[in-house]
């Protein structure tokens, strides 16, 4: 009955059961997240179940901004679809659902919505950080919000990883590890710029990946 009417909360519970079964998590920061008004959080991507550490650690529901093809994986997808996630695809291959995902965005800040946008745009290959691509601040220049850094800690070497090859495919080298969530004061959106925010997600991790 409660799913029905309001299906985020629930899931969000399963979500944190099911994090805190897997992980042992611990959230640093999270009182410079304000409780309500639009903000933008940018953290490092290192496995395919970022979005549901993310979810089931900060209180404020979040909209996640992740390829269609995470975005499809079998059982995560109920799970994403529930949360309102957005898929995206990059200009090149689908100009039309980057675009659309766009103008979700911009719904979702108007709003006044938590939106996540994952900068590197893909998965690490290696658990250090990659190259943060500039779509973040497409969106910045209509809707100049709080961008607030968050590091990932823990999770490399995981099940969920790339990390020896394909995910779901390999003995996790972790379990029930300890994860930290670090979320890091905001930077102003006239004065953020992708090595910027980069650098302060590097800070923020620290020596693990």
């Amino acid at each position: 009955y409660i799913f029905r009417l309001v299906p985020e909360f629930p899931m969000r519970f399963l979500v944190w059961l099911l994090i805190h079964t897997l992980y042992r998590v611990r959230a640093q920061g999270l009182a410079r997240l304000p409780a309500s008004g639009a903000l933008i959080l940018a953290p490092n991507h290192v496995s395919y179940v970022d979005a549901l550490i993310l979810s089931g650690t900060l209180k404020r529901p979040i909209r996640f901004v992740m390829h269609h093809g995470i975005f499809r994986v079998p059982v995560l997808n109920f799970v994403f679809r529930t949360a309102r996630a957005i898929p995206i695809a990059g200009r090149g291959e689908d100009p039309a659902r980057y675009e659309a995902a766009f103008d979700q965005m911009r719904e979702a800040l108007d709003a006044g919505e938590v939106l996540c946008l994952f900068p590197e745009g893909q998965l690490t290959r290696d658990g250090e950080l990659g190259e943060f691509r500039p779509g973040l601040l497409r969106l910045l220049k209509t809707h100049p919000v709080p961008v607030h850094p968050v590091a990932l800690c823990g999770l490399w070497k995981s099940l969920f990883s790339r990390s020896g090859g394909r995910a779901f495919w390999k003995w996790p080298r972790r379990l029930f590890a300890r994860i930290d969530v670090v979320v890091g004061p905001a930077i102003d959106a006239g004065s953020l710029s992708m090595e910027r925010l980069r650098e302060r997600v590097s800070a923020l991790r620290g020596e693990r990946r």
